[in-house]
């Protein structure tokens, strides 16, 4: 009973502590959840919660107090979008760390649900590197899933670990289902967010691959000096991959000599590459290759 009591102590505490840090986002269409990234107001949400209602949005703290936001961009294939609020000293969050994620870690997504303020729900992560099919045809790639309860109103709220880290954004949930939701992982979250803030877009290089992340074998791990790669599931023929001659079950080691080992690495590095010819290790066949692809932008729909 002690131990169940200490726990409970502790989750109180937990969410005493990173609520201040939520925020509800609401316009004139539509409300969701947000969550402070920076002490000088830059809030992180989905982009879903902000496309039809960004020209007069309102970010509510966990106070009940009021700020006009603005929308600084969005970002389709992620989902994730940056809005400014006005004012400083605003509480924030600490992002977990990629490989401290593990499946059956406990979790807690807090949001404002059906606008209910503030609610917080306990679940695990069930799943991590998950790719979600949206009903617009995008594809959300490295996604965590979680059975903590997400409904409308909780996206862009956070999926927090017990040490108050927040390991995901929470997204979507699965309307048929019970129990499976799904949110951004926080090194996504990251890297986008930055971009936004940076230039307001994320524009990234198009390739032409279907991919997914694939452990290596012990003995690839000790020749590549890496754990994990990329395979090459399919090749869109007349693109960049298919000129530059990848091939299917190519595994994709790195990216200007920056290693791959998550889809996600893959989406960064290409968001990140400056020049139009990117450098490609592959491997394939047990032979170790470089190959040069000439990109070309790729055109994202309109951000909200």
């Amino acid at each position: 009973m002690k131990l169940l009591q200490q726990f409970s102590d502790d989750l109180e505490t937990l969410v005493a502590r990173a609520s201040p840090a939520v925020v509800g986002v609401e316009h004139a269409r539509g409300h969701g959840t947000g969550l402070f990234l920076t002490p000088d107001g830059y809030v992180l949400t989905n982009r879903h919660v902000v496309m039809r209602g960004s020209r007069k949005l309102t970010v509510q703290l966990s106070n009940g107090e009021e700020l006009r936001g603005s929308l600084v961009g969005g970002d389709a294939p992620t989902d994730l979008a940056v809005v400014r609020a006005e004012g400083t000293d605003f509480p924030t969050l600490p992002l977990a760390a990629p490989e401290t994620v593990r499946v059956g870690q406990l979790v807690m997504a807090i949001g404002n649900p059906f606008r209910l303020e503030q609610s917080v729900a306990l679940g695990v992560v069930s799943a991590v590197n998950r790719s979600v099919t949206l009903p617009d045809g995008v594809i959300l790639e490295g996604m965590l899933q979680t059975d903590a309860a997400i409904n409308p109103g909780n996206s862009g709220g956070p999926l927090i670990n017990t040490r108050g880290e927040v390991v995901g954004l929470n997204t979507l949930v699965l309307p048929y289902a019970q129990g499976i939701g799904f949110a951004v992982s926080a090194t996504t979250a990251a890297w986008v967010a930055s971009l936004l803030i940076q230039r307001g877009k994320v524009e990234r290089r198009f390739l032409g691959i279907a991919a997914a992340a694939v452990n290596l074998g012990a003995e690839h791990v000790r020749d590549l000096g890496q754990p994990r790669a990329v395979r090459v599931i399919k090749v869109q023929g007349g693109t960049p991959a298919d000129d530059a001659g990848l091939q299917p079950d190519d595994l994709l080691l790195a990216i200007n000599r920056r290693p791959v080992s998550s889809v996600d690495d893959l989406q960064r590095l290409m968001a990140l590459a400056t020049d139009d010819e990117v450098s490609l290790e592959v491997l394939r066949k047990g032979r170790r290759k470089t190959v040069a692809a000439r990109t070309r932008p790729r055109i994202e729909p309109v951000a909200a």
